[in-house]
């Protein structure tokens, strides 16, 4: 029996090791660190990213002027080595009262995935207009898979309750789905509103409103060792807090900007950064630029990059 169980640690050992020297090898085979370029009539925003079966799962916010309307929709490409992506696919209506976007994670739940995401309504949204933010309507919502490439229709997630009536839920946006590092079954829904505000539920279907702290938008959350890491975008760049309760939430580390003072395509703001723990810290984020979102660039030249780290501290990138 222990010989058994030392082969099989080891077999566990070299399969990890394998792995991991396979994905450093897909991060040093890249030769740029845009993964889509947007341009003058299309934006990629908002990343997240599934790592399974050796495939990498991205889900994006697509935004694509049309008519000389603006749309935002939620698209997912995959691919098995970070350079050819599979074509675009849009999973979400042509619905500017809708606008599905902000795709925060992917986790699996009993037989399913679940993707969360957000509404954006901008409603007759046209070119000739100063930029819009999402109105005071937009929600959280799920939609699930069998497979990662089919999903269901989008169900909003009550946040505040079951007798919180959608309608006085209040503004909210970015939502991220994590499970509990030490109750197993117990997933958060993390969300901005009022700086980063979270909620808990056992089903995914009721939750109860735990409380909020000081925050960005665009948050990611790890659970490593201890503490929670969470990721969140002030006005520009990324940053980091930990908190071992969900509770006292601490500053951690330098503000990331990463290349921005060389990337034209970034200039105007880096920003929602999404963290993928492999055998090293994978970011995709988004930057748009050379002008800044407000004067212009957040309906049209952004992009999704990438980036990685061993220690969150010190980040490296294609042809850095």
């Amino acid at each position: 029996m222990k010989t058994y169980l030392k082969l099989s640690l080891l077999v566990l050992l070299t399969t990890l090791s394998f792995l991991a020297e396979a994905q450093t090898k897909l991060l040093s085979r890249l030769e740029s660190p845009i993964i889509f370029k947007g341009n003058d009539t299309t934006a990629y925003r908002d990343p997240a990213v599934l790592y399974h079966n050796n495939v990498f799962y991205l889900f994006f916010t697509l935004v694509k002027t049309e008519d000389g309307k603006i749309y935002s929709y939620t698209a997912e490409s995959h691919s098995t080595d970070l350079k050819n992506w599979s074509p675009k696919k849009i999973l979400t209506p042509k619905d500017q009262t809708l606008d599905f976007s902000s795709p925060g994670n992917i986790i699996k739940f009993n037989d399913e995935w679940i993707l969360c995401l957000q509404t954006y309504p901008r409603p007759n949204h046209t070119t000739d207009q100063e930029v819009r933010y999402g109105s005071k309507d937009a929600r959280l919502f799920t939609m699930r898979s069998k497979d990662l490439i089919n999903w269901g229709k989008p169900e909003i997630i009550k946040v505040k309750g079951p007798d919180v009536a959608p309608a006085d839920m209040g503004r909210m946006i970015d939502p991220y789905l994590l499970e509990d590092k030490d109750e197993k079954g117990k997933y958060w829904c993390f969300y901005k509103q009022n700086g980063v505000s979270m909620s808990y539920s056992y089903d995914l279907k009721n939750w109860k409103f735990h409380g909020n702290t000081e925050s960005g938008e665009n948050v990611c959350v790890l659970n490593e060792k201890d503490d929670y890491i969470l990721f969140h975008s002030p006005r520009n760049g990324i940053a980091i807090k930990r908190s071992s309760d969900l509770y006292y939430w601490q500053d951690w580390g330098n503000l990331i900007t990463l290349g921005q003072d060389k990337w034209e395509w970034a200039k105007g703001r880096i920003t929602a950064g999404t963290v993928l723990k492999l055998n090293k810290y994978i970011m995709f984020f988004h930057g748009s630029g050379p002008k800044i979102e407000d004067e212009g660039d957040f309906d049209k030249n952004a992009s999704i990059g990438i980036a990685w780290s061993n220690d969150l501290l010190n980040w490296d990138w294609p042809a850095k």
